[in-house]
């Protein structure tokens, strides 16, 4: 409530307050009036911290005149005999004497522990320029310009060689199933029995996506049996204009097989 008059500096009510608060602390019997003498002199440190802070000491200025004068002297230079000396003729340039820097010198290294160093934030100084670099933009640009030219390419070899090998291998399983209906054409070919792999899933689906461009293209059928089972047999050449005259009515489907079926 008091802390304007405390503050200022005139005002002695601050250490009044302290010498109050001693006196008061002989009887302190609990823990709670021991946590607000605590509180107290936290407050008291505060306001102590801010009237310091508003003082205007004059030890703190320097007078650079003050301090000239008191460095001359110092050097052995007396300024009153300069002054009647120097009533009307200029003053000349050397009035130090021979060893007054020497002295200072000397009485300076007591204030200082060590040498200063100095801190080069980029390094020694190089007397010769730097060396300018080279812009390599154009060269990544045309770089950049080869690779996009190269992919279009590159894809396209790639998109003809599967496309071969799938030609290649969807020639290979025409040629076993022509293989096995000659060697026995009475005999039904079972369609899972000839493009099941055993022992691997993912062959299997490969096998059904083979066999589905001979049917897709005519050179082989599928029908159902008499338990309703799906075989497959190859398209006889005679038979091919008849297919062709019924290509119209030809119908592909999708099957569904996981690896559960499969096993």
């Amino acid at each position: 409530e008091n802390r304007e008059s405390m503050l200022n500096s005139k005002s002695n009510r601050l250490t009044e307050a302290l010498e109050e608060a001693n006196r008061l602390f002989g009887g302190v019997r609990r823990a709670r009036e021991a946590a607000l003498d605590a509180q107290f002199l936290v407050i008291a440190s505060n306001i102590g911290k801010e009237k310091a802070n508003e003082l205007h000491s004059e030890m703190s200025a320097f007078d650079s005149t003050a301090f000239a004068e008191d460095l001359l002297t110092f050097m052995g230079i007396n300024r009153t005999e300069v002054e009647e000396t120097d009533d009307s003729e200029d003053v000349p340039g050397e009035f130090l004497p021979s060893d007054a820097w020497q002295k200072v010198g000397e009485e300076a290294p007591k204030y200082f522990r060590r040498a200063p160093t100095f801190h080069y934030m980029m390094g020694s100084f190089k007397s010769e320029p730097p060396v300018r670099k080279q812009r390599i933009e154009r060269q990544k640009k045309a770089s950049r310009g080869k690779a996009e030219r190269a992919m279009p390419a590159q894809l396209k070899e790639m998109e003809q060689s599967h496309q071969e090998a799938t030609e290649k291998e969807v020639e290979r399983i025409l040629r076993i199933l022509q293989s096995h209906f000659e060697n026995d054409p009475n005999t039904p070919i079972s369609f899972f029995d000839f493009v099941i792999d055993p022992n691997l899933f993912a062959r299997t689906v490969e096998n059904v996506f083979h066999v589905s461009f001979l049917i897709r293209d005519g050179l082989a059928k599928i029908k159902l049996d008499e338990d309703d089972l799906p075989i497959i047999e190859p398209v006889k050449p005679s038979e091919g204009g008849e297919e062709d005259s019924r290509a119209a009515a030809r119908n592909q489907v999708v099957i569904s097989l996981d690896q559960k079926e499969w096993k």
